[in-house]
């Protein structure tokens, strides 16, 4: 049976703040910890009035201090914006804090536009250097060698599990090489989907992390107690792609009656590329639904997400789909 988890961005919905979108987070972990849920996961994304988790470990901190057993991590941490000294010094330190707990997914995109990389004095040319960067901070994570002059403390000998993260060929040929474990976000870009995973294995080198290789698959799933509610709730991830397409980014907008009326034709064609990993239904459906992806990817897990604007909705919809995959 595949392995179901959950990628969350924190967002921060229209009427509500970040203080709000963060409460949330937690108290949505702790409900799909109850459900049986594997991971739990945040992911870095700066300059967006729409998500909260853009202090991604301190996030992942607040997280697993509210929750016992669940894996919680970083879905992902982009690298480029950040040395691998200090990343490996914060994940060393959730990892001692939450022994067996953390995961650190990598990302080799910076995660916003070009201004704010500058912000975060980082230049374009930082994700060169990705695989460099990965292998760095592995040897951070992991015992200390015979005159090594750099350690990370907390961080050496933690040997965090890492995690590649991509949307392309790129990431995919990386974490064969590396023996990583490989996550690819079809949620958001499914296209090289199939290819990518398939590089992936045909590649996939052993390491001391992992035997063999291992697919996590990201989706959007929303699920409630009627088809028509899921559609209906399945409007805020529509608009929210709309609105990106759009160039007009923002808070996590309200479900609405008929989302024909929100986006024109050529607008729905485009955010339809992007979401033919995303699903919506009733448990008596949602199964049915996912089982295609699940079957022709043979993913050992899904990343779910789902970009619900109530709290109460989103919640319940984890539930319902651990209902519904058994």
């Amino acid at each position: 049976m595949v392995q179901l988890s959950v990628l969350d961005l924190a967002n921060i919905g229209e009427g509500f703040t970040p203080a709000d979108a963060l409460a949330n987070a937690l108290d949505l972990a702790q409900h799909v910890e109850a459900a049986g849920f594997a991971r739990f996961w945040l992911a870095e994304h700066h300059n967006l009035a729409g998500i909260a988790s853009a202090a991604t470990a301190v996030c992942i901190c607040h997280v697993a201090g509210g929750t016992k057993t669940i894996r919680v991590g970083a879905g992902g941490i982009m690298l480029p914006n950040h040395s691998p000294m200090v990343i490996a010094e914060q994940f060393g330190t959730l990892a001692t804090l939450f022994p067996n707990r953390i995961d650190l997914g990598l990302g080799r995109a910076p995660g916003t536009d070009q201004r704010t990389l500058q912000a975060l004095r980082r230049g374009p040319e930082s994700s060169e250097y990705f695989p460099q960067d990965v292998v760095e901070l592995r040897a951070l994570l992991g015992p200390p060698q015979e005159n090594q002059a750099i350690h990370a403390i907390p961080g050496e000998d933690t040997n965090v599990p890492l995690w590649i993260l991509g949307s392309s060929l790129f990431g995919a040929q990386l974490a064969a090489m590396l023996g990583l474990p490989y996550a690819f976000a079809s949620h958001f870009a499914p296209q090289a989907l199939m290819q990518a995973v398939s590089i992936y294995r045909e590649h996939f080198k052993p390491s001391e992390q992992l035997a063999k290789p291992y697919v996590m698959v990201g989706c959007n799933a929303v699920v409630a107690d009627t088809e028509d509610e899921a559609r209906r709730l399945f409007t805020t991830p529509q608009q929210q792609s709309t609105r990106m397409v759009r160039g007009a980014r923002g808070q996590l907008p309200p479900p609405i009656d008929d989302i024909e009326t929100f986006w024109s034709p050529m607008e729905k064609a485009q955010v339809s590329s992007k979401q033919t990993c995303s699903f919506f239904g009733s448990t008596s459906t949602i199964k049915a639904k996912l089982a295609p992806l699940i079957e022709a990817t043979g993913a050992d897990e899904l990343m779910v997400a789902a970009a619900i604007w109530d709290h109460r909705a989103r919640v319940r919809s984890f539930e319902l789909l651990a209902q519904a995959m058994g």
